[in-house]
């Protein structure tokens, strides 16, 4: 098989299975028990955060809190920023474009009665300073903008973003939401100037069910209990899922410049290809080293996708968590809906190869002429 769908979501790598393994079999105690064992997880539980932390460029370890994956750091940045300033103002500025688990709470918090402003994109699927300086009021509150957009690759000016928000309106947090990002661009907590930022570990090699917030500002607690994950998020730690995490963070550290740099030379390389072929549209600003997304007018993305399969080759159609809808990414950008039927992304990783891309390309043509037989080759030519 041929995975090319890892903005859904990616292999564990085998640090992380490793260590996974190890807090299932020998770390298992509860980290708040005051026994041996329990101390053990514990230990183990500070170094993970740490790592965590190295990973993102925090200024230390306190700043990163645990959670159960990028929805759920999503939710309580967005909620928790408006339980915080809510008296003060009711104004929140998002983009049309973010994934739903921002759109969705922003959502509810409308129906609560605060006002959302949503910058809107280019045809590329990017969103500018200029229009968050537009949009900023002494009444805003919060600023949430992903870094990186799952679907069109774009990538926003985060840095740039944050510094303006707390220049024109300092009592604002800035969120941004990494998930995209987080070892897919170089940037650090401590220069990118976001107060609050969200990770998954399943986008970086590690599993399901395990994630972080970076708080720069504080927050009210999410859950009330225990007092686990410094009194904010109580409830008996995820060790096995948080030391894959922190696993994957420390594997790949070393060598992510490198990683990056490979996976702009692979995207080159597909893009390249991509080119070549007539009934290819390529969609958005692909700004990422991983994401890809193109579409084959006249043909239905579920076709392209199947077709692909039976090829041993695996792509998505848009986001993951979109299943069933039409996109509202390509919809905000403005895509013909034809194409926008018709769209699937690609998307890379660290363990892609150039001879995948290169069967991928090899099999496009193909999948496109069985999809219009009455059409034979003449569909790749």
């Amino acid at each position: 098989m041929i995975y090319l769908d890892n903005a859904a979501t990616t292999r564990p790598c085998a640090a992380a299975v490793a260590a996974i393994s190890d807090a299932l079999t020998e770390h298992w105690a509860n980290p708040s028990a005051l026994y041996r064992q329990g101390v053990e997880a514990a230990r183990l539980l500070r170094r993970c955060r740490a790592d965590v932390a190295a990973a993102l460029g925090a200024e230390g370890p306190d700043r990163v809190i645990f959670t159960s994956g990028g929805t759920e750091s999503d939710n309580w940045a967005i909620f928790g920023a408006a339980e915080r300033l809510g008296k003060r103002g009711k104004h929140i500025i998002t983009t049309a474009v973010e994934h739903h688990a921002v759109l969705h709470p922003m959502q509810k918090l409308a129906e609560r009665g605060f006002a959302l402003t949503y910058l809107q994109p280019d045809a590329l699927g990017r969103v500018s300073v200029e229009q968050l300086q537009a949009a900023l009021r002494p009444d805003t509150i919060l600023v949430s903008v992903m870094m990186v957009n799952n679907e069109s690759g774009a990538v926003m000016p985060i840095e740039k973003m944050a510094r303006l928000t707390h220049r024109l309106c300092p009592d604002a947090l800035f969120h941004t939401d990494a998930v995209q990002g987080f070892f897919k661009l170089p940037f650090s907590a401590r220069t990118l100037g976001a107060d609050l930022i969200s990770i998954s570990g399943h986008k970086i090699h590690a599993s399901k069910g395990v994630g972080a917030l970076y708080i720069k500002k504080s927050l009210p607690a999410l859950i009330h209990g225990g007092g686990q994950e410094h009194g904010l998020r109580s409830g008996t730690e995820n060790l096995p899922g948080i030391a894959g995490l922190a696993a994957a963070c420390a594997a790949q550290l070393p060598t992510r410049m490198q990683t990056i740099a490979r996976q702009n030379a692979l995207k080159a390389r597909l893009q390249d290809g991509l080119r070549t072929m007539p009934f290819v549209t390529l969609l958005g600003a692909q700004d990422a080293p991983h994401v890809v997304n193109l579409a084959v007018a006249g043909l239905r993305s579920q076709g392209l996708i199947n077709a692909l399969q039976d090829r041993d080759i695996c792509v998505s159609a848009g986001s993951a968590c979109s299943k069933g809808h039409r996109s509202h990414v390509l919809e905000a950008m403005g895509v013909d809906p034809a194409l926008i039927d018709g769209s699937i992304r690609i998307s890379l990783s660290g363990e892609t190869t150039e001879a995948e891309v290169d069967a991928l390309l090899n099999a496009l043509p193909q999948a496109v002429d069985a999809l219009r037989p009455s059409r034979g080759k003449h569909a790749a030519q």
